[in-house]
């Protein structure tokens, strides 16, 4: 049986809730959400220290994996995306960040109408429900924003390291010029996760109009006549399958690994690509799986002494059940904290208009996510590139939606990528070597402090960077006369009617900063674009 619907929106993570929560509110708007990953009903999504359980396990996470990237040395990476109603937002950072209003301004100048910083920051703010609230935020709203409920002093030490090194302490990274040392601000509801799956999705699923359907995995968008008419999908492996139709629009909000698959799959890409995958062509867009741009972190690690870290405390097995105890009754410790706490946004050197790397520090140290933390004290000083230049690619492999597309980020490829590289671990040293934790006798565990010249610091980035989950741009934004462009600025596609792009591959270029909450901006946004366009 062919069921009906206005609205179908594949994927029900970041973006996807929000969509779902906005468009079903007309009780008029009959809405189908379809999650190929399961309920969020695992205590690990909603304890916010899961993380370190949830990402690398295929309950919770879809286990991507990049191909070997020649600027990391051949290395291949772990690339961690939430399988699970509320997507990433169930198993990442928490940290809630919108960027830099240069970062939108820069879209606006693209010829992107409507998406500049005065534009969007409505949409930011339309959603938030920020703990103190003030000039910059506002209150009432679903997606919840406080505090961290934990300090280490390793970490004040850090800021105020970071404050000689000439890095401004500020109090909040989100007014538009995001420059500064301080402790991130946090997705969170005392003490617990908020994800947008607890936001967006709950509070609606008591709706008639809405019916969301988890283990349903979407095959292809079916296309009649240069239009989005439905999508074929399947559950338990293939054994159960469904086509429902759309009345108004599909909507692809899979995030920026597997929205370009699904649109290959469905016969919208390079020609020639879908050609050799054995995909009848429905429109020719060479952009799509195109323009992957993603944060490299590089993890220097610094062993330190006479001050506490999560590692001895983990480590000590007394410990952990005074930790467990503290987070259930008061919601309070360790297993509140969020992968990092403390933040800072700077130049790696005064050419750069505005800040152009972001710390993630962290008083813990681990060789990765999914591993055991190491014995010693020591903490983590993560540093990225906010803009950086290298560009990779996702793209489907096989006809069969069961198969991960290849993952190519192409990190550092580009030569000024390298040298944003070398100077990010040189202005770490420069922070460290600062009184504040000089006292705490560092010691440079990674990449290693024998490394000096350009030439081994940029093979040294290679060795230590990582992914930190903030991949973007797959389907992009554009102008009608940008050949690369996927969707145009009301997120429609181009060349196929009644379908839309709305999630984090949208994004033209990245964003300075971490990417979950613009993602949930453009996802207001577009829920905004869609009603207005049924009003006529």
């Amino acid at each position: 049986m062919t069921e009906r619907f206005d609205y179908i929106i594949v994927g029900a993570g970041t973006a996807g809730c929000l969509l779902a929560n906005r468009l079903s509110k007309d009780p008029r708007n009959h809405v189908l959400l379809l999650e190929a990953g399961g309920k969020d009903d695992w205590i690990w999504f909603h304890i916010p220290v899961g993380y370190l359980f949830a990402i690398g396990n295929p309950r919770a996470d879809w286990m991507f994996q990049t191909q070997p990237v020649p600027g990391l040395n051949g290395r291949a990476l772990n690339y961690p995306r939430g399988k699970v109603l509320g997507g990433s937002s169930a198993i990442n950072a928490m940290i809630y960040m919108r960027g830099q209003a240069a970062d939108y301004d820069g879209w606006r100048q693209l010829g992107l109408t409507g998406w500049g910083w005065d534009d969007v920051l409505p949409h930011f703010l339309r959603h938030e429900d920020h703990v103190d609230g003030g000039a910059h935020h506002a209150q009432g709203g679903e997606w919840r924003i406080e505090h961290p409920r934990m300090r280490w002093k390793v970490l004040d030490a850090f800021a105020d390291a970071a404050e000689s090194a000439g890095i401004a302490k500020v109090s909040d990274f989100n007014t538009g010029d995001n420059s500064g040392v301080g402790y991130f601000q946090v997705n969170q509801k005392a003490g617990s996760r908020w994800s947008t799956a607890r936001g967006f999705l709950k509070p609606a699923l008591g709706r008639a109009n809405l019916k969301v359907v988890t283990g349903a995995l979407a095959e292809r968008v079916i296309i009649e006549n240069g239009e989005a008419t439905g999508v074929a999908w399947s559950r338990h492996g293939g054994s159960e399958r469904h086509v429902s139709k759309a009345d108004g629009c599909v909507i692809l909000s899979s995030g920026a690994v597997q929205t370009p698959k699904l649109m290959e799959l469905s016969g919208i890409g390079d020609s020639e690509r879908l050609k050799a995958l054995g995909v009848d062509v429905a429109h020719h867009s060479p952009g799509v799986g195109e323009n992957l741009q993603d944060h490299l972190q590089l993890r220097p690690i610094y062993k330190v002494s006479g001050v506490p870290t999560l590692n001895e405390q983990y480590a000590n097995l007394m410990r952990r059940p005074i930790m467990a105890a503290d987070y259930a009754l008061r919601r309070r410790g360790p297993m509140t904290m969020a992968p990092s706490q403390m933040g800072a946004f700077a130049k790696s050197n005064e050419h750069h208009a505005t800040a152009n790397v972001q710390f993630h520090v962290q008083p813990l140290a681990l060789p990765k996510f999914g591993e055991a933390m190491y014995a010693f004290p020591a903490i983590t000083i993560s540093v990225c590139n906010l803009r950086p230049d290298s560009r990779g690619a996702i793209h489907a492999t096989s006809r069969d939606p069961n198969v991960a597309p290849e993952i190519q980020p192409n990190y550092l490829s580009a030569e000024s990528d390298r040298i944003t590289a070398v100077e990010s671990i040189r202005l770490v040293r420069r922070i460290v070597d600062q009184p504040a934790l000089k006292r705490f006798s560092p010691e440079e565990f990674a990449p290693g402090a024998h490394l000096h010249s350009d030439a081994e610091l940029a093979k040294a980035a290679g060795d230590v960077g990582t992914t930190i989950f903030h991949p973007v741009g797959t389907a992009k934004m554009g102008a009608a006369n940008d050949t690369g462009a996927v969707v145009d600025e009301r997120l429609r596609v181009w060349g196929v009617g009644r379908l839309r792009v709305i999630d984090a591959s949208v994004m033209p270029r990245i964003v300075s900063g971490n990417t979950n909450s613009p993602t949930l901006m453009i996802a207001e946004k577009g829920a905004d674009m869609l009603l207005q366009d049924s009003r006529g």
